[in-house]
Protein backbone atom coordinates (compact mmCIF):
# COMPACT_ATOMS: atom_id res chain seq x y z
CA UNK A 1 0.00 0.00 0.00
CA UNK A 2 2.86 2.40 0.85
CA UNK A 3 4.46 1.69 -2.54
CA UNK A 4 1.25 2.63 -4.36
CA UNK A 5 0.99 5.88 -2.38
CA UNK A 6 4.59 6.71 -3.21
CA UNK A 7 4.06 6.04 -6.92
CA UNK A 8 0.91 8.21 -6.91
CA UNK A 9 2.77 10.94 -5.10
CA UNK A 10 5.65 10.86 -7.60
CA UNK A 11 3.20 10.95 -10.52
CA UNK A 12 1.48 13.95 -8.94
CA UNK A 13 4.80 15.79 -8.53
CA UNK A 14 5.76 14.97 -12.12
CA UNK A 15 2.42 16.31 -13.37
CA UNK A 16 2.80 19.52 -11.35
CA UNK A 17 6.34 20.11 -12.60
CA UNK A 18 5.27 19.44 -16.18
CA UNK A 19 2.42 21.95 -15.83
CA UNK A 20 4.78 24.58 -14.41
CA UNK A 21 7.31 24.09 -17.20
CA UNK A 22 4.60 24.22 -19.87
CA UNK A 23 3.20 27.43 -18.38
CA UNK A 24 6.65 29.02 -18.48
CA UNK A 25 7.34 27.94 -22.06
CA UNK A 26 3.96 28.97 -23.50
CA UNK A 27 4.47 32.15 -25.53
CA UNK A 28 2.68 35.19 -24.22
CA UNK A 29 -0.27 36.21 -26.36
CA UNK A 30 0.23 39.78 -27.42
CA UNK A 31 -3.10 41.43 -27.90
CA UNK A 32 -1.46 44.38 -29.58
CA UNK A 33 -0.37 42.28 -32.55
CA UNK A 34 -3.90 40.95 -33.04
CA UNK A 35 -5.39 44.44 -33.02
CA UNK A 36 -3.19 46.08 -35.63
CA UNK A 37 -4.98 48.39 -38.01
CA UNK A 38 -5.95 46.67 -41.24
CA UNK A 39 -7.70 47.62 -44.44
CA UNK A 40 -11.26 48.55 -43.57
CA UNK A 41 -10.34 49.37 -39.95
CA UNK A 42 -8.18 52.43 -40.09
CA UNK A 43 -7.96 55.34 -37.72
CA UNK A 44 -5.64 58.16 -38.62
CA UNK A 45 -3.87 58.12 -35.26
CA UNK A 46 -2.71 54.49 -35.56
CA UNK A 47 -1.52 54.47 -39.15
CA UNK A 48 -1.10 51.34 -41.19
CA UNK A 49 0.38 48.63 -38.97
CA UNK A 50 0.15 50.81 -35.84
CA UNK A 51 -0.56 48.83 -32.70
CA UNK A 52 -3.27 49.56 -30.17
CA UNK A 53 -1.33 48.74 -27.02
CA UNK A 54 -2.97 48.68 -23.62
CA UNK A 55 -0.76 51.41 -22.18
CA UNK A 56 -2.53 53.84 -24.54
CA UNK A 57 -5.87 52.00 -24.83
CA UNK A 58 -6.47 50.04 -21.59
CA UNK A 59 -9.88 48.80 -22.77
CA UNK A 60 -8.24 46.46 -25.28
CA UNK A 61 -7.51 44.17 -22.33
CA UNK A 62 -11.23 43.58 -21.84
CA UNK A 63 -11.97 42.20 -25.31
CA UNK A 64 -12.60 38.49 -25.89
CA UNK A 65 -9.35 36.56 -26.28
CA UNK A 66 -7.31 38.86 -24.06
CA UNK A 67 -4.89 37.34 -21.53
CA UNK A 68 -6.51 39.43 -18.80
CA UNK A 69 -8.19 42.71 -17.86
CA UNK A 70 -5.09 44.45 -16.49
CA UNK A 71 -2.33 46.24 -18.42
CA UNK A 72 1.28 45.68 -17.33
CA UNK A 73 4.21 46.83 -19.46
CA UNK A 74 2.08 47.08 -22.64
CA UNK A 75 0.68 43.55 -22.17
CA UNK A 76 -2.73 42.41 -21.02
CA UNK A 77 -2.49 40.22 -17.92
CA UNK A 78 -4.59 39.10 -14.97
CA UNK A 79 -2.88 40.29 -11.79
CA UNK A 80 -5.01 37.84 -9.79
CA UNK A 81 -3.35 34.81 -11.42
CA UNK A 82 -0.24 35.94 -13.36
CA UNK A 83 2.96 34.68 -11.67
CA UNK A 84 4.98 37.54 -13.22
CA UNK A 85 2.52 40.26 -12.17
CA UNK A 86 0.95 38.91 -8.98
CA UNK A 87 -1.24 41.51 -7.29
CA UNK A 88 0.49 44.33 -9.17
CA UNK A 89 2.62 44.86 -12.24
CA UNK A 90 6.14 43.47 -11.96
CA UNK A 91 5.65 41.48 -8.74
CA UNK A 92 7.03 38.02 -9.54
CA UNK A 93 6.27 34.90 -7.55
CA UNK A 94 9.12 32.55 -6.68
CA UNK A 95 9.57 29.51 -8.94
CA UNK A 96 7.81 27.22 -6.47
CA UNK A 97 4.83 29.54 -5.99
CA UNK A 98 1.51 30.17 -7.73
CA UNK A 99 -0.38 33.46 -7.89
CA UNK A 100 -3.76 32.95 -6.21
CA UNK A 101 -6.10 35.94 -5.85
CA UNK A 102 -3.16 38.32 -6.32
CA UNK A 103 -0.93 36.72 -3.67
CA UNK A 104 2.06 34.43 -4.14
CA UNK A 105 1.44 31.15 -2.32
CA UNK A 106 3.32 27.90 -1.89
CA UNK A 107 0.67 25.48 -3.12
CA UNK A 108 2.65 22.54 -1.74
CA UNK A 109 1.91 23.52 1.89
CA UNK A 110 -0.80 26.23 1.84
CA UNK A 111 -4.00 24.69 3.24
CA UNK A 112 -6.16 27.33 1.48
CA UNK A 113 -4.56 26.69 -1.93
CA UNK A 114 -3.39 23.08 -1.65
CA UNK A 115 -2.08 21.81 -4.99
CA UNK A 116 -4.03 24.46 -6.93
CA UNK A 117 -5.55 27.85 -6.23
CA UNK A 118 -8.72 27.66 -4.17
CA UNK A 119 -8.36 24.03 -3.05
CA UNK A 120 -9.03 24.37 0.68
CA UNK A 121 -8.20 21.47 2.98
CA UNK A 122 -10.87 20.32 5.43
CA UNK A 123 -10.73 21.56 9.02
CA UNK A 124 -7.95 19.77 10.86
CA UNK A 125 -6.23 18.60 7.67
CA UNK A 126 -2.88 19.95 6.55
CA UNK A 127 -1.42 20.39 3.08
CA UNK A 128 1.68 18.30 2.40
CA UNK A 129 3.23 18.07 -1.07
CA UNK A 130 0.12 19.74 -2.49
CA UNK A 131 -2.21 17.06 -1.11
CA UNK A 132 -4.67 17.56 1.75
CA UNK A 133 -4.22 15.10 4.63
CA UNK A 134 -1.35 13.31 2.89
CA UNK A 135 -0.22 10.03 4.53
Amino acid sequence: MKAIQMVLFLLFILAMLTALVMAELEPQFELASSLRSTKGFHHGRHGVGGAMTCNKYPRVCRVAGSQGPDCCHKKCVNVSTDRNNCGRCGKKCKYSQLCCKGKCVNHMVDKHHCGICGNKCSKGDSCVYGICSYA
